[in-house]
């Protein structure tokens, strides 16, 4: 297969790399709004240098793998589709519902692949979790609760950019959620605080939130994110039932202490980044996207899954700044859409 990748940034060199020693890549095309990004990556690699409309054009390449700016998201998505290619996009499609709805509704009409990349979908113990609860051996769920915690802030200029802590990383909580369970969010309660570094502020973001959500089925769900976690890279989603209680992401590396006599201490080297501590997932979402364009494997995550999680993202950031309960319901009738139905 002929691969067109689309963003030469930190998780472009990573799928970059992984695309080139992928079976069945005979070819790797790298494009970039900034040609030189795409010349130095393509070099890295071992892979050819393109523009992103030469990238684009109608049997250039046989799949596009887009990991540029999020603001690109939505049009590269729409350009594929109707060139006619299958697409993995990094999370999310975009900002809003409104933007995402027209790009998702463009990959309906040309009857193309949209694959999104929320990759907790491909972590093995993600994966276990799932099978376990829908297998039934932990009972009645009646409490999950999320962490995604980073070890440092990122740079101020990405904060405009990115949609705000609650979009931008709680947002994969809230599709986990989903994925893991098959329920609808019902109902949800954010808050959040800026103690840290002013650029928080005044970007108008917050760099730790909670969110409080209520599932269909009434259970309880608590979603908490921070930028400062200096013990490093912490993402941990417990589900708690009537018979037994899982945990993903408690490991010899995650990064707690306990305060306990006889517990253990400080790993030894924790997660330094979600890069890292998702490293298995991300290859294997991208060895299945390969599948799935050959047609040899149904799409795991398709477009309309981020726009559901989008609209609980923004249900909680409306929350947030209003300082009451908000149905995602009501994002969706504000958007002119149907709330989605348990899957």
């Amino acid at each position: 297969m002929r691969i067109g990748l689309i963003g030469a940034g930190r998780i472009g060199s990573f799928h970059a790399a992984v695309l080139a020693g992928a079976d069945g890549v005979g070819e790797l095309v790298v494009a970039d709004a900034d040609p030189g990004r795409a010349a130095a990556l393509a070099a890295r690699v071992g892979a050819r240098a393109a523009s992103p409309d030469a990238v684009l054009m109608p049997g250039a390449v046989d799949a596009v793998v887009i990991t540029a700016a999020t603001a690109a998201h939505a049009g590269l998505i729409t350009a594929a589709a109707r060139a006619g290619l299958p697409a993995f996009c990094e999370k999310p499609v975009a900002l809003d519902p409104a933007a995402t709805l027209r790009a998702l509704r463009e990959v309906d009409a040309a009857g193309t692949l949209l694959q999104l990349g929320f990759q907790r979908r491909f972590d093995a113990g993600f994966l276990a979790a799932r099978e376990a609860l829908r297998a039934g051996r932990l009972g009645r769920v009646h409490t999950i609760r999320t962490v995604t915690s980073d070890p440092a802030p990122p740079p101020p200029e990405f904060l405009p950019h990115s949609g705000g802590l609650i979009r931008d990383c709680l947002v994969h909580d809230f599709d986990a959620v989903r994925w893991l369970t098959g329920r609808e969010v019902s109902e949800v309660y954010a808050r959040g605080s800026a103690g840290g570094a002013a650029f928080f502020r005044e970007a108008g973001d917050v760099d730790t939130a909670a969110a409080l959500l209520t599932l269909d089925d009434g259970t309880l769900v608590t979603a908490t994110a921070t930028r400062y976690n200096g013990a490093g890279c912490d993402v941990r989603t417990e589900l708690s039932g009537e018979r037994d209680q899982w945990v993903v992401g408690l490991d010899g590396r995650t990064p707690a202490t306990s305060a306990e006599p006889a517990g253990p201490g400080a790993p030894a080297r924790p997660w330094g980044g979600f890069l890292e501590r998702f490293d298995g997932a991300y290859r294997a979402e991208l060895a299945h996207f390969l599948r799935a364009a050959r047609g040899e494997a149904p799409n795991p995550c398709p477009g309309w899954e981020g726009l559901w999680a989008l609209l609980v993202a923004e249900a909680c950031e409306l929350s947030r700044r209003e300082g009451r309960p908000v149905r995602p319901a009501e994002v969706a009738e504000r958007a002119g859409l149907d709330a989605p139905g348990p899957r």
